[in-house]
């Protein structure tokens, strides 16, 4: 079978299509014929050598998710047939042709539901819901800062937000055409970060309040601004670092205790690895959202697998919208 392959890390143009050995599942796995594989910005920090979930100067193919057909399951896998149309997290990287996958990690597709859309909607979708309901347990009339957020994880936050009641949802950005992407996803006020102050703009917005919960993928100077916008009692969830070399922001105890707000971290991978159980709730409740129209994944560019490449060079360049795919 064909896969994209990373043998030393770098620039897009290390991702490299290769004929490798066809994966066997073991009894606990669920071998996949892939139909679609998500780009996400976890794939572009593996490539890069800064993601926490690939270890230094290991030779691995990218991806976290896919959706695609069963071929076989193993003898302790018991959930899955062979024909069923499924969408998971994969051992080994998602950029290939067949994947093994713990059955834990699997999840069925409904009819209704295209492999197209359940591929973009796993990776992001588990982690919208995940930071929104469960670690920042946003409350209904409360307000929410989301940064992004015209990328995948941003576009489907702001709707999920919208779904929960808040009362106000504020984005940011860096272009003016995706303020009007976010302001189209839902999003109340949209806010160019390139051109203004964030962080000035959002208290005058709330009168000096700040906002309840801010979600965070940048990171690095980003949160280090986003905690002066943050109201008594307010949650910050921290769950990537987008930013150039992942430089990590820093909280000062004295801005948490005396305010009541909290700092959380997340991340969709350590849940994978450690509590996998965790993740089947969001699976399944973003799928309903999906089939019930109340969420739509927006996929903004497809390539196909041996352009790879190309996929991460767009999304590096800052002007992707939605959701990459990449079609075997």
């Amino acid at each position: 079978m064909k896969a994209i392959v990373v043998r030393e890390t770098g620039k897009p143009d290390v991702l490299e299509l290769q004929e490798v050995e066809r994966p066997k599942a073991a009894a606990d796995q669920v071998l996949i014929r892939v139909e679609a594989i998500s780009v996400n910005f976890a794939d572009i920090k593996a490539r890069q050598g800064q993601y926490h979930g690939v270890s230094a100067d290991a030779v691995f193919t990218p991806g976290l998710d896919c959706a695609g057909v069963v071929v076989e399951a193993g003898a302790d896998a018991k959930r899955f047939k062979a024909g069923q149309r499924v969408m998971a997290f994969p051992s080994g990287g998602s950029y290939a042709e067949f994947v093994v996958a713990p059955e834990s990690l699997v999840y069925p597709i409904p009819d209704g539901l295209s492999s197209e859309a359940a591929a973009a909607s796993l990776t992001v979708g588990v982690t919208a819901y995940n930071v929104i309901r469960k670690m920042a347990r946003l409350e209904q009339g409360e307000s929410i800062l989301i940064h992004a957020a015209a990328g995948g994880i941003g576009s489907t936050a702001i709707q999920l937000a919208k779904l929960f009641d808040a009362s106000r949802i504020i984005g940011t950005v860096g272009s003016d055409e995706k303020m009007e992407k976010a302001k189209s996803f839902g999003a109340d006020e949209v806010i160019n970060y390139r051109t203004d102050d964030f962080v000035e703009k959002i208290n005058k917005l709330t009168n000096g309040k700040g906002v309840d919960v801010i979600l965070d993928t940048v990171a690095g100077e980003n949160f280090e601004k986003s905690l002066k916008c943050l109201a008594p009692f307010g949650r910050i969830v921290s769950f990537g670092h987008a930013n150039d070399g992942s430089v990590p922001g820093i909280a000062k105890t004295d801005d948490l205790h005396s305010s009541c707000r909290s700092v959380i971290g997340y991340s969709t991978g350590t849940y994978r690895k450690h509590r996998p159980e965790f993740l089947r709730e969001g699976a399944e409740r973003i799928t309903e959202y999906l089939l019930q129209k109340q969420l739509e994944i927006v996929i903004s560019k497809r390539f196909a697998l041996k352009d790879a490449a190309q996929a991460h060079a767009h999304i590096e360049s800052r002007m992707s919208i939605g959701k990459v795919l990449l079609i075997p």
